[in-house]
């Protein structure tokens, strides 16, 4: 189920949207709402959703701001409901790549519609392996995709420079509200994510392999030996070689 994030001031055009959302039954779940911007913004501080859904009816101004606000932390799927059928205001929402722009009256079917494409990006998003490759795509999944896709990418480069910079980057998200989810999503910093799996790699190639040290070192991605060696021992409490005997019974 995608959690969705509705903003709205109004009670009964909020639960009338909630409703409509629920009843189309597309997997998609009202979990959080707002009356303002900066509710919006400290519920998306807290926890990840899958769409954000804005009202704009009465506050067209206000929610192209909080469109704005959002963009600078994410490409996250965005639909805005409500205002006039005006092209140059449909035209000034695309320019925050919204998913999509329904005036008054919105219908059941389509919101539905709307809907169904989000469901597509976020799955398709979510079908590539990597989870990084196609920027604009990737950044569409769902919240736990999004940590998902990080941690794919750890295991697949951990011969590489990591560095969560990078990803954010390549996924559109601020580094640091990114790193802020991680460590609320794993209860660790991605820095600690990356050395336990740089090391239990490791771990797993001097027990089960017949690799050099320097050559397990740079499969986990350390160029410089005696760094491996500093950090192997500092999360082992045991040298490489005397882990690998352990093992292996040879020096």
């Amino acid at each position: 189920m995608h959690p969705v994030l509705l903003v709205d001031p109004n009670d009964h055009s909020r639960e009338k949207i909630k409703k409509m959302i629920e009843r189309n039954r597309w997997g998609f779940a009202v979990e959080g709402w707002a009356e303002t911007s900066a509710d919006a913004m400290s519920l998306m501080s807290r926890r990840l959703f899958s769409l954000v859904l804005i009202n704009i009816r009465r506050e067209y101004t206000r929610g192209m701001q909080l469109c704005d606000q959002i963009r600078q932390k994410s490409r996250i799927p965005i639909i805005l409901v409500g205002g006039r059928k005006s092209f140059h205001l449909a035209r000034k929402a695309m320019r925050y790549k919204v998913s999509d722009y329904l005036p008054d009256p919105v219908s059941s079917d389509e919101l539905l519609r709307s809907l169904q494409t989000v469901k597509s990006e976020i799955e398709t998003a979510s079908a590539y392996p990597s989870g990084l490759s196609g920027e604009n795509t990737q950044a569409l999944s769902s919240p736990s995709g999004i940590i998902d896709q990080v941690k794919t990418y750890v295991r697949d480069s951990l011969h590489e420079n990591i560095t969560l910079k990078e990803i954010a980057r390549i996924l559109h998200f601020n580094c640091s509200y990114l790193g802020q989810k991680f460590k609320e999503h794993e209860n660790m910093t991605f820095n600690e994510y990356l050395l336990r799996q740089r090391m239990e790699k490791a771990k797993s190639l001097l027990a089960h392999t017949h690799l050099k040290v320097y050559e397990i070192a740079s499969e986990v991605g350390y160029s410089d030996l005696d760094w491996f060696y500093k950090k192997f021992k500092a999360y082992t409490g045991v040298s490489a070689n005397q882990y690998r005997k352990m093992f292996s019974g040879t020096a």
